[in-house]
């Protein structure tokens, strides 16, 4: 079976399964071991004075160790290859996570901003509902290009292997690419790694969203929004969201704390975003996630022609 092939089946059985407690509960997720290994890296090699240096080893650690189970399944054959893959796809749990919070909203303020909490970093202790709202769906065009494409992309590229590296990396970035006296150092070679990883997906993803959501007249924009965040890459996901429903999102939050007034994208979109807006944005990612695996199916059905 070729590569594409396997690849739709896996996304087809995420999107079906998602997460299934059944299993999860009684076993380890392989993004729990690989947060593990990444704690323990963390407890044993980071060293103040030479911590960018031990950064750059566990990286190696990481990278090596994932490459390797993932080629060791690979050699399992096709039905292994795709449960593999698609346990390491998150599109289920995303729109399920992201559905929770409009959800939230439609039963209480508070219900929002607990539902939100389990997928955002920033505070949202005090945040009202359409800035609940918002964080919801840029979680969800973030996560869509970190959770969804870029897995994809990597295993349509290295198969297993490539998809297993990725997820450890895009995982240690998450526990450990912070600038933070801890990990200031210590995580930069996981950070950059990760940025280097998810460079391509992310414009892949902005260029789906786009095509899917109808919004070719505002590349342009797209583009130059996308260049205002941050990130070097989430900005592409979130500005084609925005400029295809017309949503600004963005802006000012929280941090500890502190508002901190990040420059919005597409500022002449809605601001008073409702929950009926995160089902707008589910919708157009279900969408965008149907066009993927079609052309997807389109590729494999041409490789298996020719």
């Amino acid at each position: 079976m070729s590569i594409a092939l396997q690849l739709t089946l896996a996304l087809c059985l995420d999107a079906l399964l998602g997460e299934p407690k059944w299993l999860w509960n009684r076993l380890p997720h392989p993004a729990v071991l690989m947060g593990q290994l990444v704690r323990w890296l963390d407890v044993t090699l980071n060293r103040t004075h030479v911590a960018r240096t031990t950064g750059v080893v566990a990286l190696v650690v990481m990278v090596t160790l994932a490459g390797a189970v993932g080629w060791a399944l690979s050699l399992f054959g096709d039905v292994v290859a795709i449960c593999a893959a698609a346990i390491l796809l998150a599109h289920r749990s995303l729109v399920e996570h992201v559905g929770a919070v409009a959800a939230g909203l439609r039963l209480s303020d508070a219900a929002g901003r607990q539902a939100v909490r389990m997928i955002v970093s920033r505070d949202v202790s005090d945040a009202a509902p359409q800035d609940v709202a918002r964080a919801g769906i840029e979680s969800l065009a973030e996560n869509f290009s970190d959770g969804v494409v870029a897995p994809a992309f990597w295993f349509l590229v290295a198969g297993l292997p490539g998809i297993a590296i990725y997820k450890m990396v895009n995982t240690a970035d998450s526990m450990i690419g912070y600038r933070t006296p801890r990990y200031a150092d210590f995580g930069w070679a996981a950070a950059r790694c990760d940025d280097v990883l998810n460079w391509v997906p992310a414009r892949l993803t902005a260029l789906a969203l786009t095509l899917m959501g109808g919004a070719w007249h505002a590349w342009a924009a797209i583009r130059a929004d996308a260049a205002l965040h941050r990130s070097p890459n989430a900005g592409w996901p979130e500005a084609a969201l925005a400029h295809s429903l017309s949503f600004a999102l963005a802006g000012p939050r929280s941090y500890d704390g502190a508002v901190q007034t990040f420059p919005w994208v597409n500022g002449a979109g809605k601001r008073a975003l409702t929950s009926s807006d995160i089902d707008t944005g589910v919708a157009l990612i279900w969408k965008t996630w149907g066009g993927i695996v079609a052309a997807l199916f389109v590729l494999g059905g041409l490789q298996w022609l020719l």
